[in-house]
């Protein structure tokens, strides 16, 4: 059951996150989490996640603008590190709140009310047409940077933040999203180095079996982004800010619910 759900995941996020920029991520994670301990789950997504990247590289990466990639990638990468660490010590931290959907619990915390506020708050940015056509300057693109890549670390979702600010950055929608994808695999490779150093300090310990899983959902996730490359002459960018607004606010409010 765990591969079919979590591997079908995998490959229709991967379609949408090549044009958006994200939700492979935060959507792959709260399903392996469904099967797995949560630190397991973070760390089995963000190897999914640079191995699709890497992937996606190949077939992307040569649009990227490599200034915008140092002045966000780099920040980013960095911050990742730190957010990476911290994930050992917060995720015993107390809730807030928890509720039941039926017999299902769900569980608010200060972590995912501040991250999704944020996400809503950047939505707003995509959906309403005054602030549809603001962009940011570059001074400020190294600053969302270090956000996108602390929270990723944290917490396994960085997207939705890099999002908001790379498609304010004044790319065309090829530069958008090959630079996504190249500053993406920065992030990820630093996170995964520092699970793996957690890993080997036994601050936390992956299920036997998920090897198999993380290879099978690498692969769907492979086809995914495979089919989604088919389909970029077909999206404009504003079908492309449209399509990022709505994921931004339904993320960001699942996030701050507690939902995923």
């Amino acid at each position: 059951m765990e591969y079919l759900a979590i591997c079908l995941t995998s490959l229709l996020a991967a379609v949408i996150t090549l044009f958006s920029g994200f939700g492979l991520g935060t959507v792959l994670m709260p399903v392996f989490a469904l099967f797995f301990p949560l630190q397991a789950a973070i760390a089995a997504t963000a190897v999914v996640h640079l191995a699709n990247n890497v992937f996606k590289a190949f077939i992307v990466g040569r649009l990227a603008n490599w200034k915008i990639v140092c002045l966000f990638g780099l920040p980013a990468a960095f911050a990742s590190a730190i957010g990476a660490y911290l994930l050992g010590s917060l995720a015993d931290a107390p809730p807030l709140y928890s509720y039941f959907i039926d017999t299902k619990e769900f569980t608010i915390t200060l972590l995912g009310v501040t991250v999704g506020s944020i996400i809503v708050f950047s939505s707003l940015f995509e959906i309403v047409p005054q602030f549809a056509r603001l962009t940011l300057p570059a001074g400020s693109i190294p600053l969302g940077g270090f956000v996108s890549g602390f929270f990723g670390g944290l917490s396994g979702n960085q997207g939705a933040f890099r999002t908001a600010v790379l498609i304010k950055a004044g790319l065309t929608k090829e530069q958008f999203i090959g630079t996504g994808v190249i500053s993406t695999i920065l992030v990820d490779t630093v996170c995964v180095a520092v699970y793996g150093w957690s890993l080997f300090s036994e601050k936390f310990s992956l299920t036997e079996g998920l090897e198999g899983i993380i290879a099978a959902a690498s692969l769907t996730a492979f086809l995914g982004s495979y089919i989604g490359s088919l389909l970029i002459e077909k999206i404009t960018m504003t079908i492309l800010r449209i399509l990022v607004g709505i994921m931004l606010l339904l993320m960001g409010a699942a996030i701050a619910l507690g939902l995923i």
